[in-house]
């Protein structure tokens, strides 16, 4: 049965949250330094992520989905106005999902509705930031996603991957 996608409300924060940094853990474990790793999976940080969620949501500045299967949320995305991507309409900020609903297309369907949602927004392009070494880099490549460029923060490199027409998304 395919997960349902539908708006986040605030009520789906502790969700958000938990698969948040349950996705963290599962993504980033030898990608990133173990340090780090631990304080972003924290308890504290979950709780932070909790509050974030609570107050942004119902702003509705961003496009905030998740996907429900059986009633829970196994996976999220947010998008919205780029921060640091120029010639870009929008920025992918966030699409985690829990690895037990990793490979049904759930992160396909999320990514469809998000940017669906931008476009009736008026966005025409989007772009996003992905840790160079994180396999789903490629997975955005299969969906279209082009490199086009590239940042570094300490240890880790991150890569612009952008879609100049939203329209064509596969």
């Amino acid at each position: 049965m395919p997960a349902v996608i539908r708006a986040a409300t605030s009520a789906d924060a502790p969700a958000i949250a938990a698969v948040h940094t349950l996705s963290w853990r599962a993504t980033y474990a030898g990608l990133m330094p173990d340090d780090f790793l631990t304080r972003m999976t924290s308890e504290e940080t979950r709780a932070q992520r909790e509050a974030f969620w609570k107050a942004s949501i119902p702003r509705e500045q961003d496009v905030v989905l998740v996907a429900e299967h059986s009633g829970q949320v196994v996976a999220f995305s947010s998008a919205g106005a780029p921060r640091d991507h120029p010639g870009f309409d929008a920025e992918l900020f966030t699409l985690y999902s829990l690895q037990a609903a990793q490979g049904r297309g759930t992160g396909r369907a999320l990514l469809h509705a998000v940017t669906a949602a931008l476009r009736e927004r008026g966005a025409r392009s989007m772009a996003l930031w992905v840790l160079d070494t994180n396999p789903t880099r490629h997975w955005y490549a299969r969906q279209g996603g082009v490199e086009c460029g590239e940042k570094t923060d300490g240890p880790l490199r991150e890569i612009r991957l952008g879609w100049s027409d939203l329209s064509a998304l596969p």
